[in-house]
């Protein structure tokens, strides 16, 4: 008798383990269905699941998420974001400020508790062991060093990485595939204009340690293949490759370009022309200042960001241009 039911007792356990087993392998298979992989210059980082809070601590990313309909539960520097990025839809009141884009507030990003953190290398690869501790954390380089990759394929790349690290690359493709279709409109419009020359350059000016200085932007820039995709064709070729898009020129440097057109941007509060080079008879001789060829594109026009952005860009240097023909 005790050893029939010692047979019982066995039967029933191998039947429970095996039910267990059964019950566990489902939710395993969910979990691996579930995950997503995204890779940044710190590799490949794989969440369980796409992730739903989102610290961005630059604001490229933050735009990202927002192209495709998502609000950053956390952003740096939303203040000064605000006085330079133009773009729809804006930040929610909801998302919380976590500090400086160069050094973050690590306690009010672990109050948040993310899902995910997403930085910039030349900025967070340094804090990169503190920010995974944590909540995973993916780093994107927008300044490759790779020549053979121009900043505007950065730009869409990084974009795609974050669509997918939050289960919206539908939309991350729809809004490229919008866009394209927004730069044939502008071509049109650019190309009907009457304009004197299509040779342009495209500059952003500040206050110098010693003078005025302006950033020409080179071919292989985000802001300058905008330009030439609406019709336009940048001038400037670098005497070497500039990582971060731009070569650093004085007013005298300027002469060389004169008789392009002059498209820039510059803050209300370091207005160079008003200020330094009012009266500066260097500037006031170069051709396009003389001929009236010079667009000013405002001074919350950002260059360095994502599709929202280039959006923005495009349409102003359209508006400015076309407008005043």
């Amino acid at each position: 008798m005790k050893m029939h039911l010692l047979a019982v007792l066995t039967v029933l356990l191998l039947v429970l383990t095996a039910c267990s087993t059964a019950e566990e392998e489902p939710a395993t298979e969910t979990t691996e269905e579930n995950s997503v992989t995204i890779e940044g210059t710190n590799g490949e980082v794989t969440l369980d699941a796409p992730a739903e809070k989102v610290v961005a601590l630059e604001w490229t990313y933050a735009e990202d998420l927002l192209a495709v309909g998502v609000q950053p539960a956390g952003m740096a520097d939303i203040v000064e974001y605000g006085n330079y990025v133009n773009i729809e839809p804006q930040l929610d009141d909801s998302v919380v400020d976590v500090g400086g884009r160069q050094e973050p507030n690590l306690e009010a990003i672990a109050g948040l508790e993310p899902d995910l953190i997403i930085g910039v290398d030349f900025r967070h690869t340094a804090m990169l062991e503190e920010l995974e501790r944590i909540a995973p954390t993916v780093i994107f380089n927008p300044y490759p060093e790779d020549e053979s990759i121009d900043l505007y394929q950065e730009m869409e790349t990084t974009f795609l990485e974050i669509a997918k690290a939050v289960d919206k690359t539908p939309e991350a493709e729809q809004v490229l595939a919008d866009l394209e279709e927004e730069y044939e409109k502008s071509a049109a419009e650019i190309e009907a204009a009457d304009l004197k020359t299509r040779d342009s350059i495209l500059t952003l000016a500040y206050t110098g340690p010693q003078a005025p200085e302006i950033r020409v932007f080179t071919p292989n820039s985000m802001a300058s293949i905008i330009m030439e995709r609406i019709g336009l064709n940048n001038v400037h070729q670098p005497d070497q490759f500039e990582i971060f898009g731009s070569s650093t020129f004085n007013v005298e440097g300027l002469t060389k370009y004169e008789n392009a057109n002059y498209l820039y941007t510059v803050p209300d509060e370091d207005n160079i022309y008003e200020n330094q080079l009012s009266g500066n008879a260097v500037w006031e001789n170069l051709t396009f200042v003389e001929e009236g060829r010079t667009y000013d594109l405002g001074p919350d026009t950002w260059l360095y960001g994502g599709p929202l952005s280039a959006e923005t860009l495009m349409n102003q240097i359209t508006d400015v241009m076309v407008g005043n023909e």
